[in-house]
């Protein structure tokens, strides 16, 4: 049985840089232009790397956390922009199940499916599922959250009972900036929760190669008009100890 090895993903450094910081045992590996750190996290050995935005970033990381690094299972956290009218900044989506919404090959295949996969929506592993929402529920639950992350923090982008969702994401080298762009992905796809850049195409290279995975967002705007106010701010004040909190809690 092959020793259990956790890969830990972000789109961007302020994603994951929190994580590094509480490795024992760091080392340093530099492969494709990209930094993979090594070291334990309670005990666990993990990998721990920023793949740049976007789907092709992302797949190109997980790939080498596969086959270079050789991770039994994968956590990838980050941002998105809430979609359904019940996710609201601050609240953290599960993915149950991804999808490209940018994936579109018809009439060769349907809209969504990978051409010669069969497959549009890529499920996450139940057990990781439980196990996630376990450890994100204790964190919500007892306020853990307000612990660590200044009142002043959290007034500034009104978090105050931040919910926990578990339902589609939707992936696509697309940045949600406009009203009608959601709207139309809301048609379209009327069960997404939210949508990012790299989660999708993540799940999908795990699936080939039999890998868990888990992706966890939390809600930094709501994909429409006003999505980039404060967006490096949220980054650096919630989303990173978000992050930090909820990966230790899974990590024990």
């Amino acid at each position: 049985m092959n020793e259990r090895i956790i890969g830990i993903m972000g789109a961007i450094p302020q994603e994951i840089n929190g994580v590094v910081n509480l490795l024992s045992n760091k080392q340093e590996y530099k492969i494709g232009r990209r930094s993979y750190f090594t070291g334990e996290l309670n005990n666990q050995k993990v990998v721990v790397v920023y793949s740049r935005v976007g789907k092709v970033a992302a797949a190109t990381t997980v790939s080498t956390l596969i086959l270079e690094f050789k991770i039994t299972e994968l956590i990838f956290t980050g941002v998105a922009g809430g979609i359904h009218k019940d996710v609201r900044i601050g609240d953290i989506v599960l993915g149950q199940s991804m999808v490209q919404h940018d994936m579109n090959a018809q009439p060769l295949f349907p809209a969504y499916e990978i051409p010669m996969l069969s497959k549009a929506f890529f499920e996450a592993d139940d057990s990781q599922i439980q196990i996630a929402t376990t450890a994100i529920l204790e964190l919500l639950e007892e306020q853990h959250l307000h612990h660590v992350i200044s009142d002043m923090d959290l007034n500034k982008f009104n978090i105050h009972t931040p919910q926990l969702h578990i339902g589609l994401i939707g992936s696509g080298d697309l940045f949600f900036s406009t009203n009608s762009q959601k709207e139309k992905l809301q048609q379209n796809l009327p069960a997404i929760l939210c949508v990012e850049m790299e989660g999708a195409a993540v799940a999908q290279v795990c699936y080939e190669f039999d890998i868990p995975f888990i992706i966890i967002r939390t809600i930094s705007d709501d994909a429409d008009d006003h999505s980039t106010i404060d967006f490096n701010s949220f980054i650096e004040k919630i989303s990173n100890v978000y992050s930090i909190e909820i990966i230790k809690n899974i990590i024990k």
